[in-house]
């Protein structure tokens, strides 16, 4: 009570502010107006507004305008190749103050540990972390991941302060086909946040999927697909990563009608990406630039993202909400000048001042040595299923080609871009080692293997040389996972991500300047693709139409079965 208290007597006036940030205008992402006067803070909360206010601390941001904090409403920050803290480092500076994670990824290598390391950093951060406990570890039956995570395992999760709900439900068909392990989860927290993923599904099996009760989806590729969904009550997360790039698409949907019902996410982009783009502020000024109002697309950034996952304190700079803002040059330009979390003004202090949570998941790479002759596929007819790679997109065309079989092998046919694809069971459970055909990567000699290989994160590894491919794979045992580039015989580029084989233990300033050197061995290679190694990564996700590959073999995810 004696915080309400003085959250009266500053509101009121009686005493100080502790904090007061003056000179701006408050841009109301309600009506769209611009607001003059001081914003007056105590303790985490923003108290006064549109008036005059004395403060213990004053800032001045004259010449700024104010938004609430963005808000980030599905990510997996491993995909970001750096730990929480240094994510937090990385985009809370941009205007970022709330970030939606699902752990999956880590998940899935290390299981409730991996989401237990997510839960205790989130308390130490400046941005304030909020998580999604996974629903599909496994994704599906149909790979082979480091563990499995079950609804009863999820349930002492679900108290934790920063968790909101179920993590994108990604099993689809298991939801609509009520499968009991799905059941089990969505039961578990029905009534709660339970988010979706159900790229393409349509009619009575979306009707079923939502009837679930699934509140908010990010898988929409379409402005028909994504249409559809909001007529059936689905919030729209649209999504730009560093390889599924939707924002374009689902533009033209975004007005002050449809923006309470829309929201923004980056799902997977990596600090080369941020570096040189953005991150929620890349979106955001995008949309702007694209002829969406500011009004509608700075109230998907904050307001509806809030209201979306029941985060009924923030989205406002109001009077009771949380403070959260983003001081901003410009709402066009989207650059953010300071940043507040919480009340706490987002710079070196603070992040210096956090308790950083020990790392876990060294050593999880465990996969058979390979040799040049475990890339071979063997077959004694020419008709191949090949993956067709779609760039900036994660859904993939299911090809059908001709390779001759010479000498028992179908070897990669560079005249026609088909080179070997193969994934490697490493978490020491079965060493399985499966191969296939993808089509796109434009890939002329050498090899690259990664350790992110969604969602089991085996590895995953495309040449058009069995011997490179051999030596990139077989590095990966050595960096305790990472991305490797190799050509002739020799290494030409790695990063190591030792953490469960996932991010980096080194500041994002080294992770982005190593990923330029990765892109540019890539590119020597006659690579193509703008991110070839996170593009590379969900060629291995069979919930994702239309073909992939995992450990098992070759997914038409259409049939929702491994190809025989």
């Amino acid at each position: 009570m004696a915080d309400l208290t003085h959250q009266i007597s500053q509101g009121r006036g009686d005493a100080p502010a502790d904090v007061v940030l003056r000179g701006a205008q408050v841009f109301d992402v309600i009506t769209g107006a611009m607001l003059e006067g001081d914003v007056a803070i105590c303790g985490d909360t923003i108290v006064g507004t549109c008036a005059s206010y004395d403060g213990r601390e004053i800032v001045d941001v004259s010449g700024l305008t104010l938004v609430p904090g963005f808000i980030d409403t599905h990510l997996h920050i491993e995909s970001s190749l750096v730990t929480p803290f240094e994510f937090d480092r990385l985009v809370t500076p941009l205007g970022v103050t709330t970030a939606i994670c699902d752990p999956h990824e880590i998940a899935n290598v290390l299981g409730v540990p991996g989401i237990q390391y997510f839960l205790d950093a989130a308390l130490e951060t400046v941005l304030d972390i909020r998580v999604n406990l996974s629903s599909c570890v496994p994704s599906t039956n149909m790979e082979t991941s480091g563990a499995r995570i079950e609804a009863d395992d999820l349930e002492p999760l679900r108290s934790h302060p920063q968790v909101i709900g179920l993590a994108e439900v990604m099993n689809y068909p298991g939801v609509i086909h009520r499968d009991s392990g799905i059941m089990a989860k969505l039961e578990a927290f029905r009534g709660g946040h339970i988010d979706g993923h159900a790229p393409m599904l349509s009619g009575k099996d979306l009707n079923a999927y939502i009837a679930a009760g699934i509140r908010t989806e990010h898988e929409a590729t379409s402005a028909d697909e994504a249409r559809d969904k909001l007529q059936k009550g689905l919030r729209v997360l649209i999504r730009e990563g560093s390889v599924s790039k939707d924002l374009d698409a689902l533009l033209p949907l975004l007005d002050e009608r449809t923006a309470s019902y829309m929201c923004f996410c980056t799902d997977d982009r990596n600090p080369l990406d941020i570096g040189e783009h953005g991150h929620l502020d890349y979106l955001i000024r995008t949309a702007i630039a694209r002829g969406v109002s500011p009004v509608a697309v700075y109230r998907a950034a904050s307001l509806s993202a809030a209201e979306a996952f029941g985060l009924k304190d923030r989205g406002l700079i109001a009077p009771g909400q949380r403070a959260d803002i983003a001081a901003l040059g410009s709402l066009e330009n989207c650059d953010a000048k300071l940043t507040f979390c919480g009340g706490v003004h987002a710079a070196e202090a603070a992040f210096k001042a956090r308790k950083i949570t020990p790392t876990i998941g060294r050593n999880s790479v465990n996969a058979p040595t390979v040799q040049a002759q475990d890339f071979r596929t063997a077959s004694n007819r020419s008709d191949t299923d090949v993956i067709g790679v779609i760039p900036g997109k994660i859904i993939t065309e299911h090809l059908h080609e001709k390779i001759e079989p010479k000498n028992g092998d179908k070897a990669p046919d560079i005249a026609r871009d088909l080179i070997k694809i193969a994934v490697i069971e490493r978490h020491g459970i079965n060493g399985n080692i499966a191969t296939g055909f993808v089509k796109g990567f434009g890939l002329q000699s050498g090899a690259i293997a990664s350790t992110v290989c969604h969602d089991h994160h085996n590895i995953a590894c495309v040449g058009a040389d069995y011997d490179d491919m051999a030596l990139a794979s077989n590095r990966m045992t050595e960096l305790e996972g990472g991305f490797v580039v190799a050509q002739n015989g020799k290494i030409l580029a790695e990063l190591a991500l030792p953490v469960a084989g996932l991010m980096s233990l080194e500041p994002f300033e080294v992770v982005r300047e190593t990923l330029e050197d990765l892109r540019d061995a890539a590119k020597s290679l006659g690579v193509t693709l703008e991110e070839p190694f996170l593009q590379l990564a969900f060629l291995a996700l069979p919930v994702i139409p239309m073909l992939k590959i995992t450990d098992r073999g070759m997914v038409d995810v259409a049939k929702f079965e491994i190809i025989s």
